[in-house]
């Protein structure tokens, strides 16, 4: 069983691998990431591992990104610090999740779970199926949202949203040139109720809706994506997301 591990946690991966070595002797671990880009940069020059290991909140975004952007479907099994109640609605769209610090016990039957459903197949039924579910708890995504404007709290409507940006606080910024609070406190947030056809999460600042790009240069840093009027802003994307970010706007 060759598996990818993605944990930004130095002391989490080490543990995780040490308990996996303990648990499967012939499992491989193919590598150990430490980040939304650098996941995107693996899986584009490598075959899909047999099964993924990942924590969702990583040190450049949320590990969701990595598997909606690229369209991978691979079977994960989650690691995060959230409480049961918050990661309830996505439980169904991987073959488990694991709450740290991790118990060996749980891993175990993580592992057992999966071997459980590809036993006999390369890819059983039941997994394409499990993986063609990926996302579908978000199939309805929020509408709108909820901001505050003089002292009152005002709806605002996902398509008249340019884009989302992180200051002290987090603004919403409309076509219409009005500039919203967020009810919201972060980025992260946010973006998990956002859908991924329609807003791309450019940085750790910015969150754009794809009808408020005007056009896009080439920098030496990545990409440079330059907004409609009446912003006109200009907004820097990595190399680790250009590629994502060209397949998404295209």
């Amino acid at each position: 069983m060759k598996i990818l591990i993605i944990e930004d946690e130095a002391l989490a991966a080490k543990n995780l691998v040490s308990l996996l070595n303990r648990l499967n002797s012939t499992a491989i671990i193919l590598d150990v990431l430490s980040s939304v880009g650098s996941a995107h940069k693996w899986f584009a020059t490598h075959e899909l591992p047999d099964l993924v290991l990942s924590d969702i909140q990583l040190s450049d975004g949320n590990s969701f990104e990595i598997f909606e952007s690229m369209h991978l479907h691979c079977p994960v099994i989650f690691t995060t610090a959230y409480d049961e109640f918050a990661i309830r609605a996505f439980k169904l769209n991987s073959i488990d999740y694991l709450l740290k610090p991790i118990d060996v016990d749980e891993l175990d039957r993580a592992l057992q779970k999966y071997q459980s459903i590809v036993s006999g197949n390369v890819l059983t039924e039941q997994l394409k199926n499990l993986m063609g579910q990926w996302g579908n708890v978000q199939k309805k995504y929020k509408e709108r949202f909820l901001a505050m404007h003089r002292n009152a709290l005002v709806p605002v409507l996902q398509d008249d949203i340019f884009f989302f940006q992180k200051e002290e606080l987090i603004y919403i910024n409309t076509a219409q040139h009005e500039k919203f609070i967020s009810e919201h406190q972060t980025l992260d947030e946010i973006e998990s109720l956002l859908n991924p056809e329609k807003f791309f999460r450019v940085n750790r600042q910015f969150i754009i809706h794809v009808q408020s790009v005007s056009r896009i240069k080439t920098t030496h840093k990545g990409l440079t994506v330059i907004l409609k009027a009446p912003y006109n802003t200009e907004i820097d994307i990595s190399r680790e997301k250009a590629v994502a970010f060209k397949k998404w706007v295209g």
